[in-house]
């Protein structure tokens, strides 16, 4: 079977860490046959916009991305591709796992979390306006549908997985209608998974506390919009950073796997970057595709190649350039595939 997949390289360093994934997943002996599109800055000049409608286009065709990062202006230019992308395919779930990993230098252990964070409301709307020359005002939109279905993909994705807990994160003491409506809605997802999976919800302050101080105690976490971007963060850092954090926006009718870090322009061509985090991507959308075996494979092929020390990005403490790294995990997961045939 060969499976027909978008790429979307990206900006910055964003090509090289695309380059070294497919070194990867080639290597595995599925057969990919790869529709490339580009998007972010490179595209305003030839088409007024980062995200032109034919890799919109692509992606509701092959239904399956993989896309390295791409920059997103500071408080001007045009709108994140992320959060533009997420709308457009109505991408509701973003799905971002922090996992120790041995040869990773932290400050923690063992730590195995699932961030699940809405991803099409919220304060990332976009629903926002100045008021008068001194002031602006975001709106925040929390809705019934949304919360309920981003929670049932939480239920869904423990049980799936083999987990034992969601956690709700939410602000329903102080926002008492959105987040309360939010809270409100897992509560009622929750007893349908009564029996089956525990459930329990934080308050989003005390919960990134909880975070920093055991870890352990939690599992799968569903959160808001905004709540889940800073979380996810935190949890990446809890395990060595954004350089070894992948992501997923999943939708019902198309899913974007992505890494969580930036693009990084000024590393770009330098074979310096890090491709660890879209390599574990590229994982989760092996395991999106139904090849949980071969994504188990991609996974663990990453981590014994950081943990054996000799061949490590430099943002972990090593030398070897991206080229260099992706090749090594591409030949661990060639010689795994060779012994079990």
């Amino acid at each position: 079977m060969t499976y027909t997949v978008t790429m979307i390289p990206g900006d910055g360093i964003g090509p090289e860490l695309a380059d070294a994934t497919v070194t990867v997943l080639e290597a595995t002996g599925l057969e990919f046959d790869w529709q490339r599109v580009d998007a972010g800055e490179s595209q305003i000049a030839r088409h007024g916009t980062p995200l032109p409608e034919h890799v919109l286009d692509s992606i509701r065709s092959t239904r399956v991305a993989l896309k390295g990062p791409i920059t997103t202006p500071i408080g001007e230019g045009f709108r994140s591709v992320n959060v533009t992308l997420r709308q457009a395919l109505d991408l509701y779930a973003n799905l971002r796992p922090a996992r120790s990993m041995k040869g990773v230098a932290t400050r923690y252990e063992d730590v195995d979390l699932i961030i699940v964070r809405e991803n099409t409301e919220d304060l990332y709307a976009g629903i926002e306006h100045r008021v008068g020359r001194d002031a602006a005002e975001s709106i925040k939109i929390i809705t019934r549908a949304a919360s309920e279905r981003i929670c049932r993909f939480a239920f869904e994705y423990a049980l799936a997985n083999g987990r034992h807990k969601v956690t709700a994160v939410h602000k329903a003491n102080i926002m008492k209608l959105s987040d309360g409506l939010f809270l409100e809605s897992c509560r009622n997802v929750a007893a349908q998974y009564e029996g089956r999976i525990e459930f329990e919800d934080r308050i989003i302050d005390n919960m990134c506390m909880q975070l920093v101080q055991k870890p352990e105690l939690y599992d799968v976490l569903v959160l808001p919009n905004l709540y889940g971007d800073i979380v996810s963060d935190l949890a990446a850092g809890l395990v060595g950073g954004l350089g070894v954090a992948p992501g997923a926006n999943i939708g019902d009718q198309a899913a974007v796997f992505e890494p969580v870090h930036g693009s990084a322009p000024k590393y770009a061509g330098q074979d310096v970057a890090n491709p660890t985090a879209l390599i574990l991507s590229g994982a989760l959308m092996l395991r999106h595709l139904g090849e949980t075996a071969t994504a188990e494979r991609v996974e663990n092929a990453v981590r014994e190649v950081i943990a054996e020390g000799r061949t490590v990005p430099r943002d972990l403490g090593g030398s070897a350039g991206t080229r260099a790294f992706g090749v090594a995990v591409a030949e661990r997961v060639a010689a795994v595939a060779t012994q079990r045939t």
